[in-house]
């Protein structure tokens, strides 16, 4: 127990190194939250293009740029995503934080219109048949009654896409960025004590996703309330 003690405090309490973990945290949430408005903005943008594509053709240039951009992304890791953006595309820009939610928007994006098109295209032909029998152009009809009903039926793949991308971003260490595992790394590197900061750091990341998981639970319920 002595042991347990001496190691926690020589890896938290000692020279405040806990505060390494709170920068680290606050590195890895601003990275998480910007990557997650780019890739939904990216995400929904695609999957229209795409579900368009599908159920009325036309539009055939854009559907293949979507296409290439899917296959792309979702063939090739997270990792070499991140390098070949800030080794090769963004080499002249100073800021690593920036680069990494370009890098981590652009590749969740990819994911998050795969999610969205599946809802979009579950949702009931007659809905958009409803939709134009009422006047309302194919853009209304997709905004106000297509999109609705689609975001409600993949709200727990995207909350588990959110998860997944916030726990992405701990190889963003590999650019030099000091987001949450890497705080962790340099105290272990200080205190040549691997056990503790790396438990604590998984346990930030538990605590984080339980309270992700909780709030997502919550928008659900309220959601298939709405419904009855």
């Amino acid at each position: 127990m002595d042991g347990i003690l001496s190691q926690f405090e020589q890896a938290f309490i000692y020279e405040d190194r806990w505060l390494l973990l709170l920068q680290g945290l606050r590195n890895t949430i601003i990275i998480t939250v910007f990557a997650l408005i780019l890739g939904l903005i990216i995400g929904f943008i695609s999957a229209i293009i795409c579900a368009t594509h599908d159920k009325r053709g036309g539009w055939k240039i854009p559907h293949a740029i979507c296409r290439v951009y899917l296959t792309v992304i979702r063939g090739t890791p997270t990792v070499i995503q991140l390098m070949i953006m800030y080794y090769v595309i963004l080499v002249s820009v100073t800021n690593s934080v920036l680069v990494a939610i370009l890098a981590f928007g652009i590749n969740s994006g990819a994911y998050i219109s795969e999610i969205v098109r599946s809802g979009i295209m579950s949702v009931d032909e007659g809905q958009y048949e409803g939709g134009r029998s009422l006047g309302l152009s194919y853009g209304k009809t997709m905004r106000l009654i297509i999109l609705p009903q689609a975001v409600k039926n993949v709200l727990p793949a995207l909350g588990n896409e959110f998860i997944t991308l916030l726990k992405e971003t701990s190889i963003s260490g590999y650019i030099g960025i000091f987001e949450l595992t890497r705080a962790g790394d340099i105290i272990r590197s200080k205190t040549y004590i691997a056990f503790m900061p790396l438990i604590g750091v998984a346990v930030i990341y538990l605590v984080i996703v339980i309270i992700l998981t909780w709030l997502l639970n919550i928008m659900e319920q309220r959601l298939r309330s709405t419904q009855r």
